[in-house]
């Protein structure tokens, strides 16, 4: 159904805003169900529980970000600035879900840090692949440093520190 796929859309739209301002712990599925306008049983129509509502903001993210790598098209020496302009092109777009994604690493919930680790392997092959298409020398090493330098611009975000920002 096409509407209950948008209410469901809109539920994990107005969740990123929860979690982005109140954090994992203190965000509830009564205040996702106020932002969104609907009742609390209506969220975990959708979702279990909160968990299962932060996972579908984590694999929204995830499939963004993975799209958006693998859609890039670039010679291989400009590949991996093209993919981090990229990144921080969706990032200025959707700031807060993958800020969201890029810090969930941090929540300490077992089930919440293994799907953020499978995400993250995603993401990982995702790239490998890309620098593997373009031939570009141990393409797995260079996909962890490419992550590596997405958790930098990550920090430059948060803190504010623009100096911290690196383009090759």
């Amino acid at each position: 159904m096409v509407v209950r796929e948008d209410r469901k859309e809109q539920i994990i739209d107005k969740a990123v805003g929860i979690f982005a301002e109140q954090g994992y712990y203190k965000a509830t599925t009564a205040l996702v169900a106020k932002a969104a306008g609907v009742t609390q049983p209506y969220v975990f129509h959708f979702f279990a529980s909160k968990e299962e509502l932060f996972k579908a903001v984590v694999d929204r993210a995830t499939q963004r970000v993975r799209e958006t790598f693998e859609g890039i098209e670039a010679p291989a020496d400009q590949l991996g600035v093209t993919m981090g302009k990229a990144f921080s092109s969706i990032m200025n777009v959707h700031r807060d879900e993958i800020l969201l994604l890029m810090q969930s690493y941090t929540i300490a919930e077992p089930v919440i840090r293994e799907h953020v680790s499978n995400n993250f392997q995603l993401i990982h092959k995702a790239i490998t692949t890309k620098f593997n298409e373009a031939h570009i020398p141990n393409p797995e090493a260079a996909a962890s440093k490419f992550i590596g330098t997405g958790m930098l611009i990550t920090l430059s975000e948060v803190l504010n520190l623009p100096q911290l920002k690196y383009y090759k």
